[in-house]
């Protein structure tokens, strides 16, 4: 199967689409900030009877990202497919009282930081039998009154402006990788998710995203998807 980066890595849905993805044989490259949350994360997938790799890296920075795109490649061997849910959390509550300059940097990590991986990874992709580039989002992206008000209410605008850029540059990609046997797919989550501090008594299971992820990456017949709680 090759192997599958997650990018981002946490506790919620990367960890259960990494659990999922394992089981059907592909070697897993965890990859995110916090090595204490990257050390557990392999600790569970290995008492779960799957191996994992961890490797710290800042999704924000592009040569970083392509240093430990190499460095997963030497271990691993050939990437088949990414999972990023890495993404930009605070920073620009309101658009209007932030210096214009610093709202780039929304997007260091849903754009430029998905588009790096992309191309460091895209030679290997080229050449996988059903390699895919697998994306999670945030429904306040979406063009909708009523996600613009419950941005304004949360406070989040940078989140919002990185989810609606990153769902584009989805769309994008899967138009121009399409040509090369390469799927690229999103899960818009609209609402919230079991086991995270937001979480509502009927928030969806992330293992249920996972399916979804996974159904995605073998049908290949559609580019985005969007689940309700």
């Amino acid at each position: 199967m090759g192997a599958l980066i997650v990018f981002g890595y946490g506790p919620g849905i990367s960890h259960a689409t990494a659990e999922r993805f394992g089981r059907e044989g592909y070697s897993l490259a965890l990859v995110a900030r916090n090595a204490e949350r990257l050390a557990e994360g392999v600790a569970r997938l290995k008492a779960g009877g799957i191996d994992a790799t961890a490797y710290r890296a800042d999704a924000a920075d592009p040569a970083m990202i392509r240093q430990t795109v190499t460095r997963i490649r030497n271990d691993l061997g050939a990437v088949s497919a990414v999972l990023w849910t890495a993404f930009r959390s605070g920073g620009v509550t309101d658009v209007l009282s932030t210096d214009p300059g610093d709202v780039n940097r929304v997007f260091d990590v849903g754009v430029t930081g998905l588009l790096t991986c992309t191309r460091e990874v895209l030679d290997d992709l080229k050449s996988s039998a059903g390699a895919a580039i697998l994306v999670a989002n945030g429904s306040v992206g979406e063009h909708t009154s009523e996600s613009d008000a419950f941005t304004k209410f949360l406070g989040i605008d940078g989140v919002a402006l990185e989810n609606a850029a990153k769902s584009k540059l989805v769309g994008i990609l899967a138009e121009r990788l399409r040509e090369f046997g390469v799927y690229v797919g999103e899960v818009t989550i609209a609402g919230s998710v079991k086991g995270t501090p937001t979480a509502s008594p009927t928030a969806i299971e992330p293992s249920e995203i996972a399916e979804k992820f996974w159904s995605l990456t073998r049908t290949r017949d559609t580019t985005r998807v969007r689940m309700v709680e």
